[in-house]
């Protein structure tokens, strides 16, 4: 074992194999009562946490904390992929390590493939392009998380809805802050007097963000059966790029 504060002389990855065989044993025959009984849906809020707790990590510029919430996203899910092993239809941790391992080589032609690449630019350009070809999309809102935060989910559905060319209702006050700071003012204000309302605006929003969904994918239907088309892949130059990683 190696003291706190160093790092490991053995070669990356061997302690993850620890960490796999100690799940293991807790989720199977004999091991710890509580997630023996766990599921992926009983889990999920779980995961949501620890990667704000990271996330909260990263912001504060503390990396001892990110290295200790990291491992609790990792308990996540090498647990969720134990919990798997039982399943109808299961699947392991190896599978996991297996697809991400072959999406990373797919995506990187330039180091695994000898893919010339003149470069950023075209790195970036080439990995869009290898994830349209893996997840085309017929709709513009496919692959969005509905379940992230109403904030978050509002900026995605705009971005997804202006790279297809779509209009989207948007009424805003006259006075829009020009600096962030005061934007952040404003919003916090409009959540404190929405509280002390009654209402929720994380709700609020959430539900005009739905609203917008719904009618981005009427235009798309309208659109398509207008010059009658099926439904093609979204192709447009922004696609990726506001989720550059998977």
């Amino acid at each position: 074992m190696t003291g706190e504060g160093t790092v490991s002389q053995h070669r990356p990855g061997t302690r993850l194999l620890d960490v796999v065989a100690i799940i293991d044993r807790l989720v199977g025959p004999g091991g710890d009562p509580w997630k023996r009984e766990q599921t992926h849906a009983s889990l999920a809020r779980y995961l949501l946490e620890e990667a704000y707790e990271a996330y909260d990590a990263i912001q504060a510029h503390d990396l001892a904390a990110l290295k200790e919430e990291l491992g609790d996203v990792l308990l996540q899910v090498v647990l969720h992929a134990r919990i798997a092993q039982d399943a109808d239809e299961p699947w392991s941790i190896d599978d996991v390590a297996q697809a991400l391992a072959e999406k990373m080589i797919r995506r990187n032609p330039h180091v695994f493939a000898g893919v010339p690449v003149a470069g950023l630019d075209e790195i970036t350009a080439n990995w869009e392009r290898i994830k349209r070809a893996e997840k085309p999309r017929a709709w513009a809102l496919d692959g969005v998380a509905f379940s992230q935060p109403a904030l978050a989910l509002a900026a995605k559905v705009l971005a997804r809805a202006r790279a297809a060319g779509i209009e989207v209702s948007a009424p805003a006050p006259d006075d829009v802050p020009a600096d962030e700071e005061a934007l952040g003012e404003l919003l916090f204000g409009l959540v404190a007097a929405a509280a002390e309302r009654g209402l929720d605006a994380e709700a609020a929003l959430r539900r005009a963000v739905l609203r917008r969904a719904t009618a981005i994918r009427d235009a798309e239907a309208s659109r398509n059966a207008a010059t009658g088309q099926e439904a093609e892949a979204v192709r447009s130059p922004a696609d990726g790029s506001d989720d550059p990683i998977a």
